[in-house]
């Protein structure tokens, strides 16, 4: 186990049980108590976690990691979601992207297409995630469009009026949202209104809506909603969603792929 992956089973270990022993940690990952004590100092120095005697506690009261440090959970499996979605948009697409760690690889796919390599533009993206704009800004064929607004440092996300302000200006082809839950009932939603507003805005200017989430975000709930299920075009999951599950979004009328 790397290091990095050693951190990443900490702090989901941290966020299950709301707290960390050393001892216990150290036998749960099978390694020393010293190297666990290592780990956990160097975390608190990245303020992702509040040292204690003999332990950690999550930092603050409402805990959620940074977008750095969930890239790792379910990575296969958003690979190929993420290969999906960028399947889907057709050259000279304009093509809305919220934050997160699904939409950050459409990104990255869509810029590993050969046929998106030259164009002018060969695609325009409009997005609120700061990483996203980053990765893309260095192809010159793409047309990168970023909101204005208050970053999220957890998402990298830009939210708030002065990005809706943006973002209602605009029209786009396809909207691909992340999100924390999709559930055919319920609709979609994330935990946080603020993300959800400038989600919602997406939805509300795209043609098209493809959702990119894998199986664990799908029948259940958060708190924050986005839009019914019937705004939903398009759900793009991997093969570990329950029938009864993927029966509730066709029947709703949302095409379901699942790779």
């Amino acid at each position: 186990m790397t290091r990095k992956e050693r951190w990443q089973t900490l702090l989901d270990l941290l966020v299950e049980r709301g707290g960390l022993e050393v001892e216990p940690a150290a036998e749960a990952l099978g390694v020393s108590a010293a190297t666990i004590r290592r780990d956990l100092d160097q975390l608190a120095e990245q303020q992702l976690l509040v040292r204690t005697r003999g332990g950690a506690v999550p930092h603050g009261v409402s805990y959620e990691l940074p977008l750095r440090y969930r890239t790792s959970r379910r990575a296969a499996e958003k690979l190929r979601i993420s290969e999906a979605v960028a399947a889907l948009i057709a050259p000279g697409e304009v093509v809305g992207l919220t934050g997160g760690t699904t939409t950050t690889e459409v990104a990255r796919a869509l810029a590993a297409r050969a046929d998106l390599a030259t164009g002018s533009p060969a695609l325009t993206v409009v997005t609120n995630a700061l990483n996203i704009a980053g990765e893309l800004v260095i192809r010159p064929q793409f047309k990168i469009v970023l909101t204005g607004g208050v970053a999220r440092p957890q998402s990298y996300e830009l939210t708030g009026p002065l990005a809706q302000q943006v973002l209602g200006q605009l029209t786009m082809d396809t909207a691909v949202l992340g999100v924390d839950a999709f559930d055919p009932a319920d609709g979609a939603a994330t935990r946080h209104e603020d993300e959800a507003a400038m989600n919602r805005l997406l939805c509300e200017r795209a043609r098209r809506v493809v959702i990119a989430a894998d199986s664990s975000k799908l029948g259940v709930r958060a708190f924050a909603r986005i839009c019914a299920t019937s705004q939903v075009d398009v759900l793009v999951t991997d093969t570990g969603l329950p029938p009864e599950v993927a029966t509730g979004f066709t029947t709703a009328g949302v095409e379901v792929v699942r790779v």
